[in-house]
């Protein structure tokens, strides 16, 4: 498609079908406009709410650009948020995601370094010296190791080396932030996903109606892409909607300024080290132990919200999220105390 006629009927407040936007999508991904022209077409959708349909034929096209990994048989779940909420909050979902992996529900993460925070799990992980890797053997052995394997976007999205430059100069949220969940290339049957508003939540669980996957996609009613503890928050399943408060958790209501993450890499990490080995501070873990309860509530909803988080409790302070860190980093430091 020529990309002038979509950029003037966007700007029109047009909007393009499923099959349109997926052919501009890998367009744009195979190097057919320039960076300006990227740069405007981001630029409009900062600017004007994007449709189902645009969002399921971007969705597409990166699905289909994707290197696809085929992880069925460990029965994993993703716990990744669109990012986008401008709270910067700490690598919660990184978080979570070990303390589901050591409470025995296998995890896919899917993540990227940083483009409107300070550090994503990417930038994270890479810190403590994971070497990111889209072997599917490799991968598979963390999996048997940890219980837990990382899937670096970029690696695994190759058609999007790009727009990652491009994203990067913006600095601010894309709809690439929206897509990020959708795009697990291993196609996890349960997903967690945290989106940054209530008209997102709505799209997305629109679309993963559609799916046979078992999602749980939560929005903070006061901005965050997670469970913030701060106030209350929308869940909506496959079963479902309702607004949950913290005390439905087992947990308290906490300042926003408590669940601040850092301002760089390094302070980022400390904090992550400090709360993985059990010694966070009380809203810090309780933030945690809320995403990660979820988590393993939408892998057995048996478990009931209260029970979910108390499993996640036990693998926290038992130190056995502390342990799957270690195993999939190839450390055996102790951490902070």
């Amino acid at each position: 498609m020529d990309i002038k006629e979509v950029l003037n009927r966007l700007i029109e407040h047009k909007s393009l079908d499923r099959e349109e936007a997926r052919e501009v999508l890998i367009n744009l991904a195979q190097g057919s406009y320039n960076e300006h022209q990227v740069a405007a077409f981001l630029t409009v959708y900062m600017m004007r709410s994007i449709t189902v349909d645009e969002l399921e034929g971007f969705r597409d096209a990166m699905l289909e650009l994707c290197l696809a990994l085929d992880l069925s048989d460990f029965d994993t779940i993703d716990l990744c948020g669109t990012g986008g909420d401008g709270k910067n909050t700490f690598n919660i979902s990184t978080l979570s995601s070990f303390i589901v992996a050591g409470a025995g529900q296998a995890v896919a993460k899917h993540g990227n370094n940083g483009v409107s925070s300070v550090c994503g799990s990417s930038n994270l992980l890479a810190h403590f010296g994971y070497e990111f890797t889209n072997d599917p053997d490799q991968l598979r052995r963390d999996l048997e190791k940890a219980n837990i394997c990382f899937l670096h976007a970029p690696l695994f999205h190759p058609a999007m080396k790009n727009v990652a430059p491009i994203r990067r100069n913006l600095g601010v949220k894309t709809f690439f932030n929206m897509l990020g969940p959708m795009v697990n290339p291993a196609s996890p049957a349960r997903q967690l996903v945290g989106v940054f508003s209530l008209e997102l939540a709505r799209l997305y669980g629109y679309l993963y109606q559609q799916t046979d996957k078992e999602f749980l996609i939560i929005h903070a009613l006061d901005g965050y892409d997670e469970v913030s503890l701060t106030g209350n928050a929308k869940v909506i399943t496959r079963h479902g909607d309702k607004i949950i408060e913290p005390k439905d958790l087992g947990l308290g209501i906490h300042p926003a300024n408590a669940i601040r993450g850092g301002n760089d890499i390094r302070e980022t990490a400390e904090i992550f080290e400090k709360i993985i080995s059990g010694n966070g501070a009380e809203a810090q873990e309780e933030v945690v132990l809320a995403n990660a309860g979820l988590a393993l509530y939408c892998g057995d909803p048996s478990l009931g919200y209260e029970g979910a988080v108390d499993k996640a409790r036990e693998s926290l302070k038992s130190g056995k999220a502390l342990e799957t860190f270690k195993k999939l980093i190839n450390k055996s430091t102790t951490y902070a105390s």
